[in-house]
């Protein structure tokens, strides 16, 4: 299986594909950074599946089933209000792991775990994750070390929404999404990233044509590029790297 394959459609509905293959797991560097002996009984109770941008893996209340390695894929952590305002809390790519809680023994989902960006993932049921956890203290290490960067995202991303201003979130958010897809192009309407950063699509459609003023970004249709990284850097608030130092 190459790598190329990883990469292939697979329906939304259909079951995963199990690996056969290593390679696919250091894919994401979480589970890159279990060694390789560990990565080989992971495999058993891997299986990939391709995410579509709109999916919700759960809402609030959810018991969690599966828990979901991102590779180029992209899940926002959203908490809701009033039954139906959501704001984005935690971003997670190939960083990490999407049902962090039942590793904390909880086996209900506190948010609503949306795809934001369609791609590649690696499933696992929650009952072979609990049961490698219990066996692999690297794989253990790992999954803390990510909970407490997570936990950091989480804090500062609350008090970026309370006190920046969009612009400045805006620029944040992007880099943070740049870094987890490695693409320098990827698909976000301005009403979606309302409800990312909390604020109403006037106020995202000022701060998109701000940057793409400044020549950092272009933007049509929903179709979001990148074309200038580093001033990108210094338009973000100071949220991106105080995040980022924890990653």
């Amino acid at each position: 299986m190459t790598e190329d394959s990883l990469l292939a459609a697979v329906p939304r509905k259909a079951q995963g594909r199990l690996l056969a293959e290593p390679v696919h797991v250091i894919q994401n560097s979480l589970l890159a950074a279990v060694p390789r002996k560990e990565q080989r009984r992971l495999l058993a109770g891997l299986e990939e599946v391709t995410l579509t941008f709109g999916d919700v893996l759960y809402e609030p209340g959810d018991k969690i089933h599966h828990v979901y390695f991102p590779v180029t894929s992209l899940i926002s952590l959203l908490v809701l209000a009033d039954g139906h305002l959501a704001l984005e809390v935690g971003l997670i790519g190939r960083d990490g792991m999407v049902g962090i809680p039942l590793i904390l023994g909880h086996e209900r989902s506190p948010v609503r775990a949306l795809v934001q960006g369609s791609g590649p993932a690696l499933r696992m049921t929650a009952a072979h994750l609990l049961r490698e956890f219990r066996l692999s203290a690297p794989l253990r290490r790992e999954l803390y070390r990510y909970t407490h960067a997570l936990m950091a995202q989480i804090s500062q991303t609350a008090a970026c929404n309370r006190f920046h201003v969009v612009e400045r979130r805006l620029a944040r958010w992007l880099l943070m999404t740049h870094d987890r897809v490695q693409s320098d192009q990827f698909r976000m309407t301005h009403e979606f990233l309302g409800h990312m950063l909390g604020v109403r699509r006037v106020g995202v459609t000022r701060a998109a044509q701000a940057l793409q003023k400044s020549g950092l970004i272009s933007y049509s249709r929903g179709a979001i590029a990148i074309l200038d990284r580093k001033g990108l850097e210094s338009a973000a608030c100071e949220c991106y790297k105080v995040v980022g130092e924890l990653r």
